[in-house]
């Protein structure tokens, strides 16, 4: 099997914690329409944080491949990338799609710059991160279901932003912890 570059094979394991760790948290989900509230960013920021761009970027792309392939990962235990009645495109795509890249951009930003020592900067970075998960998840759900303007702001950007600031919050406080497992 083929090594993306800079990923060891000493690192799969916590490529694959780090992707079932966003699989667990996609399941606490609100049904909002067109788009869920889960804990699956939560996930994605902690982990871009914890394990660097490289393996943040193929643990998250681990998690957006096996939901693609069937395995039920995705929020409510969706997978594919299909709707539920098996035409178009599900309204979320964009965001799951957005998912490796954030992961990617927090752990470099945490890297390069160092923002995890410090809760603010790590708050800094996970905010980077967040900013391009909406940055291509609305252009994408616009596409999808035909929304434009407030209307695609009130349907994919409003009803997440206090449940995202709480789990950017959360993610950087339980940094320390996520630290102490990826040492392992």
């Amino acid at each position: 099997m083929r090594e993306l570059p800079g990923v060891q094979r000493g690192d799969g394991l916590l490529v694959g914690g780090g992707a079932a760790l966003i699989a667990l948290l996609a399941q606490a989900e609100v049904p909002l329409q067109p788009v869920p509230m889960t804990l699956q960013t939560l996930g994605v920021l902690l982990v871009g944080a914890a394990l660097g761009w490289k393996r943040a970027f193929a643990a998250v792309l681990l998690y957006a491949l096996a939901g693609a392939a069937g395995l039920p990962v995705y929020a409510g235990g969706a997978s594919g990338f299909m709707n539920s009645t098996g035409t178009g495109l599900r309204a979320s795509i964009g965001y799951v799609i957005s998912y490796p890249l954030a992961a990617a951009l927090v752990g470099f930003l945490v890297e390069r710059f160092g923002l995890d020592r410090r809760f603010l900067g790590t708050c800094l970075a996970m905010l980077a991160g967040s900013a391009l998960i909406y940055a291509i998840g609305l252009p994408v759900l616009g596409a999808i279901t035909g929304l434009k303007g407030a209307a695609l702001l009130t349907a994919g950007l409003t009803p997440f932003l206090i449940g995202d600031s709480i789990k950017l919050l959360l993610a950087a406080l339980l940094l320390p912890a996520a630290w102490k497992f990826a040492r392992r």
